[in-house]
């Protein structure tokens, strides 16, 4: 399995995932530069987080129409993986890869902590090889409030497209555990088709045994579990 991460100006979290993939879960990882016309032949694309372009217009809006993009929204339109995190959530829903908008936190402040999630989806590769528990995972966004129609939401709901919802410790889903806002407590969500995925927690950051944590690293092993069965 060969996968890309693709790093535009001001991404910050491209390394973690490279050392994620590479190191951790001793994957074949290239890096993908923002001009680049070429996916280098990966199966699976990683865009990580940061801050693409300074976030100086809309989160996202500017990184949608870097040259690589097009490729990335070919690869998934042919069925190829795609996945999103944090700002890379961000870039997917600028591009209509995924559905929905991230707006500005309900607070207006950046938040940076750990927070729980709680898998939802039982037929995407991201989540169908977690146990229905709550995982913590850290988030750090000052956009991260998922938004769209209640008609959208009832299909997100209907065709289990969401995937995961933040919770509490013990994997209760309540107003009080939503850090951000998000419409139905929405952490992370995919494709009709479930090839593209996007997530605003950081489950790289929190994969490693030396942090303490390792709860992320099983959304990944979830991932290679699938894809490479």
């Amino acid at each position: 399995m060969k996968f890309g991460v693709v790093v535009f100006p001001g991404s910050n979290c491209d390394e973690d995932l490279v050392y994620t993939l590479s190191e951790v879960l001793h994957q074949d990882v290239v890096k993908l530069w923002h001009k680049d016309t070429d996916l280098q032949g990966v199966d699976f694309v990683f865009i990580p987080g940061g801050f693409s372009y300074g976030d100086y217009l809309r989160s996202g809006a500017i990184a949608r129409f870097s040259p690589i993009m097009s490729e990335v929204v070919r690869h998934a339109d042919k069925g190829g993986y795609v996945m999103g995190i944090c700002n890379g959530f961000q870039i997917l829903t600028e591009a209509k890869l995924l559905p929905g908008a991230l707006l500005h936190n309900e607070s207006r402040k950046f938040i940076c902590k750990n927070v729980f999630l709680k898998p939802e989806s039982t037929s995407t590769i991201v989540t169908s090889g977690l146990e229905p528990r709550a995982y913590k995972v850290p988030i750090a966004h000052g956009e991260g409030n998922y938004y769209g129609p209640k008609e959208l939401i009832k299909e997100l709901n209907d065709n289990d497209q969401i995937l995961f919802r933040y919770c509490n410790e013990a994997g209760e889903v309540s107003e009080e555990s939503n850090p951000n806002g998000s419409l139905d407590n929405i952490a992370g969500v995919s494709n009709k088709k479930k090839n593209v995925f996007g997530m605003m927690p950081h489950p790289e950051r929190c994969s490693d045994f030396e942090l303490g944590n390792t709860d992320g690293r099983e959304i990944f092993e979830s991932i290679l579990s699938k894809v490479m069965a």
